[in-house]
Parts: structure tokens; sequence; C-alpha cells
């Protein structure tokens, strides 16, 4: 799978040949997380190439590491799905992102911040209970962010997937979450929180006083948010 093989019997070495490869531990995230299908995975890798993309799943299906299955309804569409030894990986990718977590300076983390891979992210956290018992619609606006990746919505109903829209649903939006990317990154992140934003005026909410007020709940964060950072 790898260029060049380590050439140790070490099995440190062997399983770095298979998972090391640039963005495997990434495709192996987003697996992980449920996500079966190819452009869902991109969604989650927007950064990636399609072509790297489709190389790193067959690496991995040549590893033994996922299953390609042909979906019946929709001929030349698959699905991906991890095998025992795929799911295996779940220790690895946890330690290496609650390292990261810990470790990487902050700072540095929130350089890379990106619109559409964080709000894809959000929808797949979100946690609805502490939402009322009927459609919610969120509006998140990013005015740092060029006009394409300014506006997002989030459409929760209940019952139902939470689906993500980049263009108006055509929904009447219940509450506006208005800041600049970073800090709802960093809110994400667990860096900060929903409350502090608002008193320090970074983040501005205008609508349902409960979704408001409930928001650091049913925003779900980052799997790794508890994670305490230790860098400096």
């Amino acid at each position: 799978m790898a260029e060049r093989g380590y050439s140790q019997f070490c099995p440190v070495a062997m399983a770095a040949e298979v998972l090391t490869t640039r963005w495997t531990p990434v495709v192996l995230r987003e697996l992980l997380a449920g996500t079966t299908r190819f452009n869902e995975l991109r969604r989650g890798m927007p950064r990636m190439s399609p072509a790297l993309l489709s190389q790193r799943l067959k690496d991995l299906e040549a590893a033994g590491l996922v299953v390609r299955t042909p979906i019946a309804s929709e001929p030349g569409v698959y699905e991906y799905r991890l095998t025992p030894a795929g799911q295996g990986t779940s220790t690895v990718v946890e330690a290496l992102g609650f390292w990261g977590q810990r470790w990487v300076d902050k700072e540095l983390s929130l350089q890379n911040v990106d619109a559409t891979l964080l709000m894809w992210d959000m929808r797949r956290q979100l946690d609805p209970s502490p939402m009322p018992p009927r459609r919610s619609v969120i509006q998140f606006l990013y005015s740092d962010q060029p006009p394409a990746t300014r506006s997002h919505w989030l459409v929760v109903e209940p019952g139902c997937p939470v689906d993500l829209c980049s263009v108006d649903p055509g929904f009447e939006v219940d509450l506006y979450a208005t800041c600049d990317l970073r800090t709802m990154t960093a809110i994400w992140m667990g860096a900060e929180n929903v409350r502090g934003a608002v008193r320090a005026e970074r983040l501005r909410l205008v609508g349902d006083p409960q979704l408001a007020d409930s928001m650091q709940t049913w925003l779900g964060l980052s799997p790794f948010a508890r994670e305490q950072r230790l860098a400096s």
C-alpha cells in the first residue's frame, strides 16, 4: 500500500505501512463515523481529490479493511463498509484524535478552518433531544467567509436524519447564528463555549429562545472536545 515499506517485522512498522499513508487515517475516521458512500465521504474530506479518495479506498480494500458492495437499486453506486479488521482501527484513530486535541496547539489547529467540513461534522454530531418536538431550522452565517460558503442551514425534524443545506431550503428560520468561522470552530472543538462567545459578542443568536439557550447541548461538539488540552 505504501510506496516504500519499512522492511521490519515489528507490528508497529507493519501497521504503519497500512495506516499512515497520506489521508488514510482521515478516510478511516469517516468510515468509522458510519459514512458509507463515496460522495458522502468526500463531504467529510472536502480538500481530498476524488482520485486520491478512490485510490485510498482501493488500498484499504486490498488490505482487508474495507469491503465494497454494489447497491442493487442504484447501478454503478457502491457502499464501502469496514471489515472486522477495519473496525479494529477505531482505537488507533481515536487515540490520534485525543492526542491531537491534547497536545497540538489550539492556534495551530484553528488556522485550518473549513466551513463545509465544520457544518458536515456538526450535522453528524447534533443532538436533537433538547430541541422542540417540531421542525427546527437553524441558519449559520459566517461573516468572514465568501458568499459561496457564508450561509448554511441545519433542518432538524423529529424522526428524520438531520439535513444540511448550502442553499436556502425554503423554511422559516427559527434561529440565526452569526459569527466568524474561527469562533464556531473553536466552540465545536471545545476550545470555548457558546455562552462565552455570546458574552464576548463574537457569536450573535437571534430567534427562538429555547434553541438559543440550549445550543451548547444540541450542538453536540467534536468527539474529542472533552479531552483537556495541555499544549502551551
